[in-house]
């Protein structure tokens, strides 16, 4: 059994108490602990849990191609549980939705003519689904999304809960003097990342080998749902978008280039394979903006983007990251000309914060930025330096041309504010939040 430490309980019980509570869904990629942490939030805040599976279960995805009769339907939903679901005291689960379409639509329902019950639905390839044949009750629900987990989250997972919140006072006299345990943390979550099984075969017996076994088999089952859900032309472009990535990262440019995919090879001929995987939860696409002006979104360039894996583990996994990176000093954070660091940044970015990366660059800019966030009214340039040389030439020059309340290089060194640059350890990423307060 998982036993984790997922902040994102505390978004379910502010959902819980919210006075216009809808029934909520909860997005994520396969293997990213949903099923644990919607079971976990009823074990610990209800007084029973209605968990129903839609997986091989025709009798239940019958009860919903009926009608949207409520009263009939909880009366289903309390047969199959076991017990009379109480509307104040159960949370009811509905588990791999996308195998009912109908339970899916009947959310918009359950918002109208019955917002009283607590209802979490989630499902694997859950945004592929909603592309297909899959009603989306839009307005109807509220969202949240389960992330791998983040550093701190793996700090709670290794016994190291005190480090984890230290990060989060903002103190980094404090947390610079334990420069040395962060760093130690960080290369060991750079190779077992953060999904959640990979975690808990690690911090057992600071097992590696049994955390990259369970790697292994988590990319084998994600190649095997491009076979089970994807359109069968689509398939072999799939896997070749999907194997490309570490090519991709360990480029000094790291823009994703169709050609590096195949010799000729064009976007119009895989734009629909690059969406298919976005939108199983297995990539993020980070778009460059040609202007850092607010907002960052109109300046968005919708055919230049960087590709990032969802998850800095099967990043290493895939481009077979040897277990002896971890000992040779500081070379792991510069394998693949950064790759690694800059899959991290992202990571962080995605799970601790609220905000959309971009980054900067033009077809003949000398001054690209790694990242961009629009934070507020202003737009923060974010420079990774996983190396030692630790000179920001390229962000001192966006910092003379667009003057930014505040410019971010996050490294191995630790916390100083030089007036126009804050350096943040690359530890203590979560602080972006932070930056400009």
């Amino acid at each position: 059994m998982i036993i984790l430490e997922r902040f994102a309980i505390n978004d379910l019980l502010k959902w819980k108490e919210k006075s216009n509570r809808k029934p909520l869904v909860l997005m994520g990629a396969r293997q990213v602990g949903k099923t644990w942490l919607m079971k976990e939030f009823g074990r610990k805040y209800y007084k029973h849990t209605a968990y129903i599976s839609f997986y091989n279960n025709s009798r239940m995805k019958q009860v919903f191609e009926t009608d949207y009769d409520i009263k009939r339907i909880m009366a289903a939903v309390s047969i199959e549980a076991g017990f009379t679901v109480d509307k104040d005291n159960t949370l009811i689960i509905f588990d791999e939705i996308q195998n009912a379409p109908k339970a899916f639509e009947a959310l918009k329902y359950f918002c109208e003519d019955a917002p009283e019950y607590h209802i979490i639905a989630a499902g694997s390839l859950l945004g592929v689904a909603l592309h297909k044949d899959v009603s989306y009750p839009v307005g109807k629900v509220d969202i949240l999304s389960l992330h791998p987990l983040s550093f701190r989250e793996f700090l709670y997972a290794v016994g190291e809960k005190e480090l984890s919140d230290a990060l989060k006072t903002l103190d980094y006299t404090l947390t610079d003097s334990f420069r040395d345990k962060y760093i130690f943390h960080l290369k060991n979550y750079y190779f077992v990342g953060g999904m959640p099984e990979a975690v808990e075969a690690f911090r057992k017996n600071n097992d590696y080998y049994a955390a990259r076994e369970i790697q292994k088999i988590i990319l084998t089952q994600y190649r095997g749902d491009f076979g089970k859900h994807a359109d069968e032309r689509q398939i072999p472009r799939i896997n070749m978008v999907w194997e490309s990535i570490p090519v991709q990262l360990a480029k000094e440019n790291k823009k994703f280039f169709f050609g590096k995919i195949k010799k000729g090879a064009r976007s119009a001929d895989f734009e629909i394979a690059v969406q298919w995987l976005t939108d199983a939860g297995l990539i993020y696409k980070v778009y460059r903006v040609n202007e850092p002006h607010i907002p960052l979104a109109a300046y968005k360039e919708l055919t230049v983007y960087k590709i990032f894996m969802l998850d800095i583990g099967l990043l290493g996994a895939m481009s077979e990251l040897d277990l002896s990176a971890l000992l040779d000093g500081n070379s792991l954070f510069v394998e693949f000309k950064g790759a690694l660091t800059e899959q991290f940044v992202h990571q962080q970015i995605i799970c601790e914060t609220d905000y959309t990366p971009y980054y900067y660059g033009t077809e003949k800019s000398t001054f690209e930025q790694d990242f961009l966030l629009q934070i507020g009214m202003n737009a923060v340039p974010i420079e990774v330096k996983a190396n030692g040389n630790i000179h920001s030439q390229s962000l001192k020059a966006f910092y003379d041309k667009y003057k930014p309340n505040k410019s971010v290089r996050l490294s191995l060194l630790g916390y100083k504010d030089q007036d126009w640059l804050v350096n943040i350890p690359l530890y203590a990423a979560c602080n972006l939040n932070n930056i400009l307060k």
